[in-house]
């Protein structure tokens, strides 16, 4: 329950804060955070600038979780926490948004520089504005109104600011959790809004098992006229890519809780291997990006990857090397009737005027290192879904509604 009078000064300060809301986002964009394994220098000017800009706004209680990191210039990630006191001490509310993103991709894909943000027919266009900027600034104006109409929240209100998500969450939430201080209680309301779908209906609880590899073929080097002389390490990596298609026939369960329904096993990003069209290369690389069910050990998965890769070497007489660049081993899902669900469902049902569905997913955010350590997290946002792509954008009117749905949220009692 919640005070419905308290609820809609908040839903109107909100739709005040338009303007400020598309200025954040601008300034935010302005400041890449692309972490060091995606070719950036890390998160920390973003970061700065952030708190500077919440300390402006009111915001006085802080608190640092900052992970050490020689590859970076400062030497460490920026993890923080900005907080409210809530009428009750006890109960505490959580959204966690992450600083990072990824790099622009192809920019001649974009109809601007991405990382000058730009409004057109009700939304911000720039890399990053809606992964994750689009429900970190929600979140901000969210708590920000309880301020301004000198509400005080049912809940302590908590947003954390992760670094490192985008790649593995060493240096970021999973640094975090691995500290001897118990951040977060199970008891806590922790909400993720990384993923969702366009109508805001999807609460997710749970997702797929993530393993990213590469695949480094050697063979040997020789004249395009003379291939008997070498060993062609690119139709190697050619064969092994449908041999590994087999993959999906061996774990092959399926779940219509998630979209889709099935483990995924795609070849994604290929490095260069020779520069001129008469060179046999002798070296070839690609990488793989595996979204697997639950049910299903990475290690199995491994076991029957390195079979087949045995095979092809054999048959082309190569040497192939797998390097995993990301292990995530699944959690046991939230589940369906915990408190972060039902509070979830109540705030969206009445800010969209819309049933909410439990469901999973196949990316992988920062719930599932919660619920590695016994935190039902959930995640949720109503989201256009274009995470990663060539004019990235933000819908206006999603910032403005998930805001409210985080204000509901912190009056739930």
């Amino acid at each position: 329950m919640i005070d419905k009078e308290a609820f809609e000064k908040i839903s109107r300060r909100i739709d005040s804060y338009r303007d400020d809301m598309i200025e954040l986002q601008k300034a935010l964009t302005a400041v890449p955070a692309v972490g060091p394994q995606n070719g950036g220098n890390g998160e920390m000017l973003k970061a700065r600038m952030l708190e500077k800009r919440l300390m402006e706004m009111g915001f006085n209680d802080f608190r640092h979780y900052d992970a050490p990191d020689d590859s970076v210039p400062e030497r460490f990630r920026p993890n923080f926490l900005a907080s409210l006191k809530g009428h009750d001490p006890s109960r505490r509310t959580w959204i966690i948004t992450h600083l990072d993103i990824v790099p622009p991709g192809e920019i001649g894909l974009w109809s601007a520089d991405p990382y000058s943000a730009y409004v057109k027919n009700n939304h911000i266009y720039g890399r990053g504005t809606e992964d994750n900027q689009q429900d970190m600034v929600a979140s901000i104006f969210a708590a920000k109104a309880f301020m301004d109409e000198g509400i005080l929240p049912s809940s302590s209100v908590n947003l954390f600011f992760v670094a490192d998500e985008e790649t593995s969450g060493g240096k970021g939430l999973y640094y975090v959790l691995d500290l001897p201080e118990k951040v977060f209680s199970p008891e806590d309301i922790i909400v993720v809004p990384d993923s969702g779908n366009p109508e805001g209906s999807l609460i997710e609880i749970a997702e797929k098992s993530i393993l990213w590899l590469c695949f480094k073929t050697k063979g040997l080097q020789c004249h395009g006229s003379k291939p008997q002389l070498g060993n062609n390490a690119f139709s190697a990596a050619c064969y092994l890519v449908t041999k590994l298609a087999k993959l999906r026939d061996i774990f092959d369960a399926a779940d219509p809780l998630f979209d889709p329904p099935a483990s995924t096993f795609e070849p994604t990003k290929k490095e260069a291997n020779v520069g001129n069209i008469n060179t046999i290369p002798g070296e070839d690389v690609f990488y793989m990006d595996c979204r697997v069910m639950p049910q299903y050990n990475l290690l199995d998965v491994m076991e029957k990857i390195r079979k087949i890769t045995k095979r092809v070497e054999k048959k082309f007489s190569v040497t192939i090397d797998i390097s995993q660049h990301q292990t995530v081993q699944s959690a046991s899902p939230t589940p369906a009737d915990a408190p972060v669900v039902a509070a979830l469902t109540k705030a969206v049902a009445e800010v969209y005027q819309i049933k909410p569905f439990v469901g999973g997913v196949g990316a992988g955010t920062v719930a599932g290192y919660l619920r590695k350590y016994g935190l039902p997290a959930a995640v949720w946002s109503k989201t256009n879904m274009n995470a990663h792509q060539p004019d990235e954008y933000c819908s206006i009117d999603n910032m403005l509604g998930n805001a409210k749905v985080f204000a509901h949220l912190f009056l739930q009692r």
